[in-house]
């Protein structure tokens, strides 16, 4: 076939030749009306159908498409309006960057300001389907064609504003959610889009072409970053591997690290829906993802957002460790929590990823190592615990309490009405609230109590550990548990200190153990 011309490939759905039963059903609560609105109205309890119904009208977009290109890029979350990696907004991942403007495109076809478009569910889905009807329009789609859903695949791999094979990924992943189907929620409305053979037509241009393999990961797409997004080599052997997680979407973040502007990228990225993992940049290679830990880690970025879990597919947690798995053992690198690590542990940070939601212990033993945390007390960060709470910082609590001569209970990982009474007597001796519920300033009081020994740069044993995970909790910032006073640590001390108004010396004094034992 020459240029422009197109090509079918059928990719049949999993649940069925459901085809006619296309229709895709919202229950919601609410309806979008008016040329403007600020956000969705109570009314017929639809406001999330009401709005999809009105943007697909508007630019004659096939309803199940813009849903799954939405789906896609935000798995239908709009994120209170706050931007992706690249700067994009909303359920439809409206882009504003140098290199791609679909925000202020959208802006200008629909008359909606970039504010709406940015926070406005219904007015950003009304931008997105702007955006996908001008790409449309742009590659001569008919009225008649525009009513087959198989005629979009192009203009959706356009609208990912991505190059090449990374435009095909995209285009690719929508078509796989409309022959696989979807089911979700919108604040608790019901999304589904029923399954169906999909034989898209697909362009035989560049621009769609397919992707190359992995030469360090026979299993992993190619797919190079832009060459200012990295180093070529390293100036220390690879000794980590650091765990990510995208905000954004698959190809997104893929076609984000092909920027030039973007000055980031990382070793891997990994899909949420299947675990398809993509390489952007050789292992041989510095890419620029973990600041401290750049020349001596490898990133694997994992799509989605720290804040939704239900990003944490098993498929992507399995891929991801067979991934890692596999580095490690190229590589030499432990398998353990202290050399795979997530971004927020990296000293020099200021990620927050990959996160509480990310599950370490799973996710360590399918690598096939060493428990999710480097040991039973130390953890990235230490979450609010309480009755009903379960999980390894719950028997974190336990140890401790009965380290210190309290009666919790069993040390099994359940917030029981024992372990409950043991905080609450805790909590009263140490002068805190006594709640029951272990908190910043418990776990700061718990993780540091214990003898008092005048601690400072070169320092070293159990007393700087404690030190560091008593800091970590006090600071709500990974402090590196490696047992040693340094640089780091003495970084952290100093915050802790000036925040608290003591003697900002780095110097750990009675002064210093006083007000974190009294979980100041």
């Amino acid at each position: 076939m020459s240029a422009g011309q197109h090509h079918r490939r059928s990719v049949p759905g999993r649940r069925g030749r459901l085809a006619a039963l296309a229709a895709f059903t919202v229950l919601a609560s609410g309806a979008l009306t008016g040329v403007a609105p600020a956000a969705f109205a109570a009314g017929d309890g639809r406001p999330f159908n009401d709005a999809l119904d009105h943007a697909a009208e508007s630019y004659d977009v096939p309803r199940d498409l813009l849903a799954a290109v939405g789906y896609g890029e935000s798995r239908l979350d709009g994120h209170d309006g706050q931007p992706s990696q690249a700067n994009g907004f909303g359920v439809m991942h409206l882009v504003s960057n140098p290199e791609q403007r679909t925000l202020e495109e959208a802006a200008r076809l629909t008359g909606r300001s970039p504010a709406e478009l940015r926070r406005d569910t219904g007015s950003n889905l009304l931008g997105g389907a702007a955006v996908l009807r001008a790409r449309a329009d742009a590659l001569g789609l008919s009225a008649a064609e525009r009513d087959d859903i198989d005629a979009w695949y192009g203009a959706v791999a356009k609208y990912s504003g991505a190059e090449a094979a990374t435009a095909r990924l995209y285009a690719d992943t929508v078509y796989r959610f409309l022959a696989d189907g979807l089911h979700t929620s919108v604040d608790g409305e019901q999304v589904e889009v029923a399954a169906r053979d999909v034989a898209p037509e697909i362009p035989e241009a560049p621009e769609v072409g397919p992707a190359a393999v992995s030469q360090d990961y026979p299993s992993a797409r190619w797919v190079p970053a832009a060459a200012g997004n990295f180093a070529s080599g390293r100036s220390a052997a690879i000794s980590q591997v650091v765990v990510h997680v995208t905000q954004g979407s698959y190809a997104g973040s893929i076609s984000w690290f092909q920027n030039p502007t973007a000055k980031v990228s990382a070793h891997y990225v990994i899909r949420s829906s299947d675990g398809e993992v993509t390489q952007t940049v050789k292992d041989a290679d510095t890419a620029y993802h973990a600041r401290s830990a750049n020349a001596s880690s490898l990133g694997i970025e994992h799509e989605g957002f720290v804040d939704d879990p239900a990003w944490f597919t098993e498929a992507m947690y399995r891929s991801s460790a067979a991934l890692t798995a596999y580095l490690c053992e190229q590589y030499g690198i432990p398998k353990d929590r202290a050399h795979i690590v997530g971004h927020v542990e990296v000293p020099g940070n200021d990620h927050t990823d990959p996160g509480p939601n990310w599950d370490w212990a799973h996710y360590m033993e399918l690598v096939g190592g060493e428990s999710g945390a480097v040991d039973e007390l130390t953890f990235a960060s230490y979450a609010t615990q309480l009755s009903g709470s379960s999980g390894p910082q719950v028997k974190a609590v336990q140890r401790l309490l009965t380290d210190l001569e309290y009666a919790p209970g069993a040390v099994d990982g359940a917030f029981g009405s024992a372990t409950q009474a043991a905080v609450r007597a805790f909590q009263k001796d140490k002068g805190l609230e006594a709640d029951g519920i272990v908190g910043k300033a418990t776990w700061t009081a718990l993780l540091s109590a214990g003898s008092t020994p005048t601690l400072r740069s070169g320092s070293s044993g159990e007393a700087v550990s404690r030190l560091q995970r008593a800091l970590t909790a006090a600071s709500g910032r990974t402090v590196a548990v490696d047992g040693s006073f340094g640089s780091g640590t003495a970084e952290a001390v100093r915050a802790y200190q000036s925040a608290r108004s003591l003697e900002a010396d780095g110097v750990v004094g009675a002064a210093t153990w006083q007000a974190l034992q009294s979980g100041r």
